[in-house]
Parts: structure tokens; sequence; C-alpha cells
């Protein structure tokens, strides 16, 4: 589905990532950790075209990315719920999910969409006349990921989920995240939460000063004595 290659961004002199090569398949949750300033933003923003990479290949269903424009990437089924939310504050809960849906030309469709993206979080569906930018902070992030849904996409990129959010509401969105993969929606993870990552992944990827370090099984990842060291908290 998605196929990353050897893919390098500089920006001026920094070398940000140093072929990166990595594959998400068709159904599959698949996880991007590292510390912070590895390189895990860089890498979604270079493959959604936010930000241009020097050399490599991103194809997704065959199509290249590289030579697509980020505002028509979202019409290949690829959705992008950024780091930080970039919710709309001064619109609604409802007209930013119906901003999401710009690409949708059927009005059932997207009341459809919104029904959908209402039954994953009731909440939002509460707050639904309330300006985006008095919701808390999980509630931000609940409406990023319902927007996202809005478009149908086939695969969602999700940047640090759970950052600031407390205990209780990390849990509500890895069980969102788990939902979706079991609906049948792919998923490339980037989270520095490596723990809850790889317990819901089924593969996944390290990266270290911009480059992949490790790769395989997130079950194996999970065992791994380097992994835990650096990223688990042993």
């Amino acid at each position: 589905m998605l196929k990353v290659e050897n893919l390098d961004v500089s920006y001026g002199a920094i070398h940000a990532l140093h072929n990166i090569s990595l594959t998400v398949n068709d159904g599959e949750v698949v996880s991007l950790i590292g510390a912070n300033g590895a390189g895990k933003t860089t890498t979604l923003h270079a493959i959604t075209g936010l930000i241009e990479s020097s050399s490599g290949s991103v194809e997704y269903d065959g199509k290249d990315l590289r030579k697509t424009r980020a505002s028509d990437i979202i019409t290949l089924g690829m959705a992008h719920v950024p780091e930080g939310r970039h919710v709309f504050t001064r619109m609604t809960v409802q007209e930013n999910l119906e901003m999401g849906a710009f690409i949708l030309k059927d009005n059932s469709m997207v009341k459809k969409n919104m029904d959908m993206v209402y039954n994953y979080f009731p909440r939002l569906k509460e707050r639904r006349k309330q300006l985006a930018g008095t919701l808390s902070g999980g509630e931000q992030q609940m409406l990023a990921t319902g927007r996202a849904l809005m478009s149908n996409p086939r695969i969602v990129l999700m940047d640090e989920p759970s950052m600031g959010l407390s205990p209780l509401l990390v849990k509500e969105i890895f069980k969102i995240i788990r939902t979706l993969h079991n609906n049948g929606i792919t998923v490339l993870l980037v989270e520095q939460n490596a723990k809850m990552a790889l317990a819901i992944s089924d593969r996944a990827y390290v990266l270290e000063t911009g480059s992949i370090t490790m790769s395989g099984k997130a079950s194996d990842l999970l065992k791994d004595e380097n992994v835990k060291k650096a990223y688990l908290g042993a």
C-alpha cells in the first residue's frame, strides 16, 4: 500500500532524514517510534508532501506521491492527523468535521461519515455546536482524528496522538486506533509512548537521528532489550 524507499530530507545544512525505507501493508497498524528530534514528524511530512524530500521515493498504491501536490493526496485515500491537532479553533466541532469532508460531493455520504465519527466519539456529538478552541486537549485530539476520518481514508497517518493527554485519555485514543484497525483502516502511527504503540501494532520501525536502526514485528520489539532500555523505561 505505502512504500517509502531511500528517503532523504535536508533543512539547509541539516540532514534530517538518511535513506529512510519503510512499508505499510493494507490493513496493518505500523508504528514509527523514537526520541524527540529523531525525525518521526519529518518522515510523515515528507510522505504527505508537506515538506520536500531531496531524494528517494514515496509510493502509495503505485502512485508517486513526490509528484503529487500535498492538497491532492487526500483524494487518493490518505489522511494525516497532525502533531498538535491543528483544529480550526473558531469553528464549531461540526464545522471542523465538515471541513474534513470537503472532497466529498455526496451529502448523504457526509452525513453517514458524520454519524460514524459521532459513534466513535460520543463526546464530540455532545459538543457539536461548541467552538473547537474551547475543547480540552483530549477532545481536540478526538476532533482532529474525526476530521481525518470524514474523507473516507484507507490509510491514516497519526502524529503523536497521545501527546499532552492524561493517562485515561491516552487509553481512550489507543482504543480508537484499535477500533479503526478492526474496521479495516490502515494506520501509520508516530508515537513517543512506545509501549502502547507497540502493543497495538503489527510491525514497527525505530528511528534514531534520522535513520531507521531497527524494524520488525511489534511483539518482538517489545521484548528487545535495547528497545526496552531506550524507549520502554526498563
